[in-house]
């Protein structure tokens, strides 16, 4: 065992019954996730996130479930003290099952990556969103699955999109995501419009059009297979659309929920982001950021602008470190124990 991640949230309880929902299909997400060996669940008693819902949500994505799983109720227990005494006792006999498990080789096929980019400069859509595009198409050759997510940062790049989707229900169901998403958004006085953070339009994303067409190259130019809501599974080997928000641990966490075992994170400005218990690689889109931050910084893809290397060389390159950082090699933000997650939430407070 290489440790006990806490996955902490302020969910569950006083919001919508949807939001309480997908909070527990997120959760069932993490604990049926290939990189996790059981799990301790701490519940109040009365919340709308009931456990019998969490169970549900588990057997919907694995029928077959035999991980150590300890559900526990505080109202039933009593004490703080009988509650965690008890969670301590039962996680401890867990630790001695998980820890049977051991390695074994796998195929390239059951890559599962997450695409992801966050403080995102005018460099990102030149140099590492393309050669993750070449990673992904590469993958998804193999046998593999990818995930792109983060839709207001598909804004404007729609069509090309439902173009690649590999039938009509799936072109439909990605746009009619995309439309409630920003219907949402207007609603609150907002729009995807408003998506491009201070850091994007110094740095020369100043519409949501320019940082969505280089933000949509993470994807490659691989059919779409399918169009995921949140917080749905990956079941389809092939390039596959989650609908999230494109806050960064907000994306993170729903890709790694949704079965993403490596997220493969680009960016120009620089983020330590991390996740509880999958690999965040962090992939710089230039050479300065990486020079300036290398504690953060695992590959630099300013070689591409540099003239030092091809869009088509960096991603084979990257594909090398993906298949080290499967097989156990640490990154930066496992190193600084970077554990970020945050649920999203999409509906109101009652």
């Amino acid at each position: 065992m290489d440790g006990i991640r806490f996955l902490s949230h302020e969910g569950g309880c006083g919001g919508i019954r949807q939001d309480a929902q997908t909070l527990c299909g997120l959760l069932a997400g993490y604990i049926t996730h290939p990189n996790v060996a059981g799990a301790t669940v701490l519940s109040l008693g009365c919340q709308n996130a009931q456990a019998t819902m969490l169970q549900d949500e588990i057997a919907k994505r694995d029928p077959h479930f035999s991980k150590p799983l300890y559900i526990l109720d505080q109202q039933k227990l009593g004490t703080e003290e009988n509650l965690i005494s008890t969670a301590l006792r039962q996680t401890f006999a867990g630790l001695m099952i998980a820890n049977q498990a051991h390695r074994e080789p796998a195929p390239l096929s059951k890559l599962n990556i997450g695409l992801e980019c966050g403080g995102s400069d005018g460099f990102s859509g030149i140099s590492a969103n393309p050669a993750l595009g070449h990673v992904s198409d590469m993958l998804v050759a193999l046998g593999g699955s990818v995930i792109l997510a983060e839709f207001p940062e598909l804004c404007g790049v729609e069509q090309e999109l439902v173009d690649r989707s590999v039938d009509q229900p799936t072109a439909e169901r990605f746009s009619s995501l995309m439309k409630a998403y920003g219907d949402s958004a207007v609603a609150v006085g907002s729009g995807f419009d408003m998506n491009p953070s201070p850091g994007n339009i110094r740095d020369g994303l100043i519409t949501d059009a320019m940082k969505s067409a280089g933000a949509a190259r993470k994807g490659g130019s691989s059919p779409v297979v399918a169009v995921l809501d949140y917080p749905e599974l990956v079941t389809k080997p092939g390039l596959n659309l989650l609908c999230t928000p494109g806050n960064d641990v907000e994306s993170t966490t729903a890709e790694v929920g949704s079965g993403a075992n490596i997220v493969l994170f680009t960016t120009g400005l620089g983020t330590p982001t991390g996740n509880p218990i999958a690999p965040v690689v962090k992939i710089a889109s230039n050479t300065a950021l990486a020079q300036r931050m290398p504690d953060i910084i695992d590959v630099n893809t300013g070689t591409v602008i540099d003239g030092e290397e091809t869009i088509e060389q960096a991603g084979e390159r990257i594909l090398d470190y993906v298949i080290r950082v499967a097989s156990g090699e640490e990154v930066a933000a496992v190193r600084h124990d970077q554990t970020d997650f945050i649920p999203w939430k999409r509906g109101v407070s009652l």
